[in-house]
């Protein structure tokens, strides 16, 4: 390819002097080729800690699908799993596409149905959803979105698409694949009929639940868990053989989650209620107001459907939740393919459930009584004003009258 002489002589490489180290040190992150795609469909990309609602994010002309979106890209996100929102046109439908990639909707508002079916056969699997309705699309099954009202339909979507762009880097060979997973989709009458029967998990034994349909996530019933807070329930969804993982989770009005740390990935996204999360750098400790570091310490509050990120980005970040309105505080968390069975190690080494157990047990959560005092004041500060009752017992911040386990409170 024809190129300026001036070219050669700025990119031409000299080794470095004397002691002097190659490279300039510093450097601007490039672009991945997930954030070249997001630019070439001409619509803009939202970047920050969270927002908190969805429904604020202008929506503009997104010819490739036929509707309106904005991409989101939270801090710490980057490279692990994708996000935007998408409303599909009044009485319309999004275009039919397919893709290399995996993709779960939640229905922000509306009502409609979506068409599934692998290409080359007659026969479409059609299902009705509503606002709170979950469902996973097969991977590279063809699928068309449909709006069943004169308003416009909102939905929020996480892909597994910067993973697959990433790598790959060539969206002709993403969009246009012509590769039929029927273990991903087996063309089964029942395919799409929600399943309500709670499973282990076979890595960590939490609940499970298989099923490609969840009619409403916002009001399902949840198994309970008590590993976050007391009262907290928990279910994992698991659809069409995804790698992408998220679960949905609830605590008790009038109470609060212990904080606990890890990487990026996690995504919080609000589905009842009302609450503010606090995140900040492990390095900083269990105690950043106390110890100086409370302008390193990230707040966002939000409602349905505002998202946080829980880890903004390097290293392991503690992150906590905070329920504040009369309604119970539900959540679901996005993590793409890196769930906590993922971490590093060789198959078969044991690992621990670190984020449910408590720093001085040799886990990263931290025990109330272990937790900055600001946290505890200004909570029962926020519920007073609120009107709602705090339902924090005296005992949990005493360690000599502190469950061992939170498993062991009812």
């Amino acid at each position: 390819m024809p190129h300026d002489a001036k070219d050669d002589k700025a990119q031409h490489w000299h080794e470095p002097a004397g002691m002097k180290k190659a490279g300039h040190g510093e450097f601007k992150k490039q672009p991945t080729p997930y954030d070249a795609w997001m630019e070439s469909e001409g619509i803009p990309v939202f970047r920050d800690i969270g927002i908190s609602k969805v429904q604020n994010l202008p929506l503009y002309p997104w010819k490739r699908t036929g509707g309106k979106g904005h991409f989101i890209q939270l801090y710490g996100t980057e490279t692990k799993w994708g996000c935007y929102v998408v409303e599909v046109p009044p009485g319309g439908a999004l275009n039919p596409e397919k893709h290399m990639y995996e993709e779960i909707f939640l229905v922000i508002e509306g009502r409609g149905s979506t068409e599934v079916w692998q290409e080359g056969d007659t026969k479409k699997h059609v299902f009705e959803w509503q606002k709170g309705s979950m469902f996973s699309i097969p991977m590279n099954a063809m699928h068309r979105i449909v709006n069943a009202t004169s308003g416009g339909a909102l939905l929020l979507a996480g892909t597994t698409a910067p993973n697959i762009m990433n790598m790959i880097n060539n969206v002709d060979a993403i969009f246009n694949n012509p590769f039929v997973f029927r273990d991903r989709f087996s063309g089964a009458d029942d395919f799409f009929k929600p399943k309500d029967d709670i499973e282990s998990d076979p890595v960590r034994g939490l609940a499970m639940r298989r099923t490609n349909f969840i009619p409403d996530v916002i009001n399902c019933d949840l198994p309970l868990d008590n590993r976050r807070s007391v009262g907290y329930r928990r279910v994992e969804p698991f659809m069409t053989n995804n790698q992408f993982y998220f679960w949905i989770g609830q605590h008790e009005n009038g109470r609060y989650s212990k904080a606990h740390a890890h990487t990026s990935a996690a995504i919080l996204i609000c589905l009842k209620g009302k609450g503010y999360t606090y995140s900040w750098p492990e390095r900083c400790g269990p105690t950043p107001w106390k110890d100086g570091h409370a302008s390193e310490v990230r707040r966002l509050d939000y409602e349905p459907v505002g998202m946080v990120t829980a880890a903004p980005g390097g290293a392991r970040w503690y992150h906590q939740h905070f329920s504040v309105s009369k309604d119970d505080f539900r959540l679901t968390a996005w993590f793409g393919p890196h769930n906590p069975g993922r971490d590093p190690g060789a198959p078969g080494e044991k690992h621990t459930d670190y984020t449910a157990i408590d720093l001085d047990k040799g886990g990263t959560a931290i025990p109330y009584y272990m937790e900055d005092p600001y946290l505890r004041r200004e909570y029962e500060e926020t519920l007073k004003r609120n009107g709602v009752e705090c339902r924090m017992d005296p005992k949990w911040y005493d360690k000599a009258t502190a469950p061992a386990n939170m498993k062991d409170v009812v």
